[in-house]
């Protein structure tokens, strides 16, 4: 598990510290205190230098351009805004320590794409992307344990087929997932529960569903139209799909299964409180706290919502759990509150968003 964070010129950024983390942590904080970008940015650093997270919708806010290579002026935009104040002469530095990989650090710039030559012809060619970012290509220079002597060097570029990318050899050290509110994918859904049941631990999946859903007696992956989707039985005549019983047994099914897809990694939640009604909010953690000790996964979740904190502290022990606030106005560090601190508050209670 990663047990601290340092975070420099990475969106609202500046430099950014975290320590004393733990397996559940969670993280509050006005609009745009940089809760999103905090997730962005472990999320980067787990890719252990992986330059297709530039163009990954995971990584920079939703914005997946598919496989049709995107408006050039558009992903200048979107790399710049990038880099804090828009300065891309400093790089971005994402570092932390973690209890198995030792110091991991990711650093991110602009600089001249290394790669062979295009064959194809360049469509772009001197188009605003070429102009305003010079040419040049995001570069990701990754280190840890494995890679203390040598970095681990990658670029992506926009080229005229597409994106054009040099990886490095080495694997990401563990995986990492994101899921944000009101997205994601019932295919991989369905894909992830297949996976489950051939290692026979399907029965995660039904136990988390049943807090909202107490009479689900199944869930299987059929086949409709050619695509999978979860279905479950809920007493009727026929299965009904996981969507078709409301948007909180589909994210729930999906923060679980996400955690199970990485173990030993990383789980991040934005707004984990989005389409869970506050009265269920103790159990879901739970829930949520059991698969990351089953499955030794790390959870970051981000919350705008008192009632998220207020059941965190009543559902999860203070050894596996930490809060975090984040201030723009204390910007080097991310404010720890102890369990015995986040209790007090929210009893009295006292904003502590």
């Amino acid at each position: 598990m990663f047990e601290s964070l340092r975070i420099r010129n990475y969106r609202v950024f500046d430099d950014l510290e975290m320590s004393g983390l733990h397996r559940v942590n969670l993280i509050a904080g006005r609009n745009n205190s940089g809760k999103t970008s905090l997730l962005e940015a472990i999320f980067l650093l787990a890719g252990g230098g992986n330059p297709r997270l530039g163009a990954n919708g995971n990584a920079i806010r939703a914005m997946d351009f598919g496989d049709a290579p995107p408006n050039p002026q558009t992903l200048a935009s979107v790399w710049k805004s990038m880099f804090h104040g828009l300065d891309i002469s400093r790089p971005i530095e994402i570092s932390g320590v973690h209890s198995e990989h030792g110091a991991m650090n990711l650093a991110i710039s602009l600089e001249a794409w290394r790669g062979a030559p295009q064959i194809a012809p360049g469509a772009f060619a001197g188009t605003a992307s070429s102009q305003s970012l010079d040419g040049k290509a995001l570069t990701f220079r990754y280190r840890d344990r494995r890679h203390a002597d040598k970095a681990q060097v990658g670029q992506i570029r926009l080229a005229a087929a597409g994106f054009e990318a040099n990886c490095p050899d080495a694997p990401a050290p563990f995986g990492a997932r994101v899921v944000f509110p009101r997205a994601g994918s019932v295919q991989d859904d369905a894909d992830i529960l297949g996976k489950l049941r051939l290692r026979k631990n399907g029965d995660y999946l039904l136990d988390a569903l049943r807090i909202i859903e107490p009479n689900l007696a199944g869930a299987e992956v059929v086949f409709t139209g050619g695509t999978p989707m979860i279905w479950g039985d809920i007493g009727l005549s026929e299965l009904v799909p996981l969507p078709a019983m409301g948007e909180g047994m589909a994210r729930l099914a999906r923060i679980v299964l996400g955690i199970s897809s990485v173990p030993g990694g990383v789980m991040l939640i934005d707004e984990l409180e989005t389409a869970f009604h506050h009265s269920g909010q103790a159990k879901i953690w739970k829930a949520i706290a059991r698969a990351a000790e089953r499955f030794d996964t790390q959870i970051f979740a981000t919350t705008h919502s008192f009632e998220c904190i207020e059941k965190a502290v009543e559902a999860l022990t203070p050894e596996g759990f930490g809060y975090f606030r984040i201030s723009r106005i204390i910007e080097k560090r991310a404010v720890s509150h102890s369990p015995g601190q986040v209790d007090l508050a929210v009893r009295l209670p006292m904003e502590i968003r």
